[in-house]
């Protein structure tokens, strides 16, 4: 949270030299400089850490082999979800001889920095959840260093409180001091909140009637609705989604219905890894990869279903497919949803066929007006829709279906030699964005066909928005060959009004490349 600041008393001499260590990598919002706080206590190093615009910034008094000493430590203790791809020392002389470690103001400078994606609820947070005793009992938004909404809420860098959509929710006394507690766990985690000062849920019905209360009994009247047979809009990560009772073919055809979507599979989430050892046979590759912190959905063959439940999940699912997509309560709001329902519900995503999926609380009250029956709403802001991602196992490896939450904005690494700031603005279908520089290459979440005029709204948002946030000025812009797409005339006009160099390349030379860059192969 920009402004501030912890401070820790250093026993190592005072000192005018030193060292400024300069990290990048994907070292904001992921409990980075809450290690390196702790690290330079331990050590009794003297100095300050704090996040800048491509990356972290470290300030050491002390001599050489000490730093080298912190470095090794740094990397040996890097956290989970961290990830350092250079670490540069340099010497460096204090104004002032330092007489603490201090974790000081975020500085907007440099570019290129990578942040985190939405991770997954970790069983610490679900631990505290679930415990009557915990001051966040059951509550909807519990999050931690190691957990909870990062890409969905993010507004600029560096990653502080201040540039995130939880910005409105000023911290309670309590939360404050857990902030400021290097002891945390929430230490300088961004996010955090609690009943008091952070973020609520309410329920309205399809007239636009609000029914406000504890989360326990809104999350009841959803059970109530789902057991019912209806069809609920729940705003979740990185959009909105349409939930009802997997194992109802009346509630799922309903659904389909009103989505015109008569064949096309729905995914199913369950509670957690025990609920879905009730119905398929799981392997160690799939409960790791359910259970990961970007909790995808993964295809899971129909042949494994467990016998005793086959008849329980109806075909209408996934009418003549040969595999259902399953996912993990991923969020703390869906778990307690699922928990309360007490069985598995389909869970797609929350638009109408063909448009983007809802953010916002307004536009998904009118788009979905007719889709659902009643609205499980919050008011934490989401600024980047993020689908769910999809994944299938085949020939033993994960295959990425559909990259979006819990992966995006991680880049992508490029083999050397393809280092250039480019732009590229994809195909007309399945449509997704491509901003390559650094010898890597960050993708946008999944955006869809652009012949429909708000995935097309969405492509040229995300044009805008992607660069600046990772302060990277594309030197090009790629487009398909074909002139008559969309993106590609988009491209076009985008080129030249940007005075930029336009590269038109083949579609299927593109799918190609793709699968060689993915898999490592140099650019010759």
């Amino acid at each position: 949270m920009s402004g501030a600041s912890n401070t820790a008393t250093g026993s190592a001499p005072r000192s005018l030299k030193g060292s400024l260590l300069q990290i990048t990598g994907c070292v904001q919002g992921v409990g980075f400089r809450p290690l390196i706080y702790r690290l330079a206590t331990e050590l009794g190093l003297s100095g300050e850490v704090c996040n800048v615009g491509a990356g972290v910034e470290i300030r050491l008094a002390a001599d050489a082999a000490t730093v080298a000493h912190f470095c090794r430590r740094l990397r040996a203790d890097c956290p989970t979800h961290a990830r350092i791809e250079s670490l540069v020392a340099q010497p460096f002389s204090f104004a002032a001889a330092p007489v603490a470690f201090t974790v000081v103001n975020s500085q907007a400078v440099g570019q290129g920095a990578g942040f985190p994606p939405d991770l997954a609820m970790c069983p610490r947070c679900l631990a505290e959840l679930t415990d009557p005793d915990d001051r966040r009992y059951g509550y909807p938004f519990i999050n931690c260093t190691d957990c909870g909404p990062r890409y969905s809420i993010i507004k600029s860098l560096p990653y502080d409180r201040a540039n995130t959509s939880m910005a409105g929710f000023p911290l309670c006394s309590v939360c404050l001091k857990e902030y400021e507690d290097p002891a945390n766990r929430r230490f300088h985690a961004e996010p955090i909140a609690c009943p008091v000062c952070g973020p609520r849920i309410w329920l309205q019905d399809a007239e636009g009637q609000m029914q406000e209360g504890s989360p326990a009994a809104l999350l009841a009247r959803c059970r109530s609705w789902l057991k019912q047979g209806r069809v609920l809009a729940l705003k979740g990560i990185g959009g909105f989604q349409l939930t009802c009772d997997a194992g109802s073919a009346a509630a799922i055809a309903l659904l389909r219905q009103r989505k015109h979507r008569p064949a096309k599979p729905f995914a199913v989430m369950m509670r957690d890894l025990t609920q879905a050892a009730i119905y398929f046979e799981l392997n160690e590759v799939e409960r790791a990869q359910l259970t990961s912190p970007a909790a995808p959905i993964l295809l899971l063959p129909k042949a494994r279903l467990r016998q005793p439940v086959q008849g329980i999940l109806p075909e209408a699912l996934a009418p003549a497919m040969a595999c259902i997509g399953v996912m993990l309560a991923g969020s703390p709001l869906h778990w307690l949803l699922l928990t309360e329902f007490g069985g598995p519900l389909v869970m797609t995503s929350g638009n109408a066929s063909g448009d983007p999926i809802c953010t916002d609380n307004r536009q998904a009250e009118l788009a979905l007006a007719g889709l659902a029956d009643g609205f499980l709403l919050h008011n934490r802001p989401i600024l980047h829709r993020c689908d769910d991602s999809v994944q299938a196992w085949l020939a033993d490896r994960p295959r990425m279906i559909r990259r979006a939450r819990g992966y995006v904005p991680t880049p992508v690494a490029l083999p050397a030699g393809l280092d250039g700031a480019v732009l590229a603005l994809g195909a007309d279908l399945k449509n997704s964005l491509c901003l390559a520089g650094g010898g890597q290459a960050v993708l946008s979440a999944h955006i869809g066909d652009l012949a429909n005029r708000a995935c097309l709204d969405a492509l040229q948002q995300q044009v805008e928005h992607l660069p600046a946030l990772l302060a990277m000025t594309p030197r090009a812009i790629a487009v398909d060959l074909h002139p008559d797409y969309v993106s590609s005339r988009l491209g076009a006009r985008l080129a030249q009004e940007r005075g930029l160099p336009l590269v038109r390349v083949q579609h299927h030379h593109a799918h190609l490349v793709s699968c060689l860059v993915e898999n490592g192969h140099p650019p010759d």
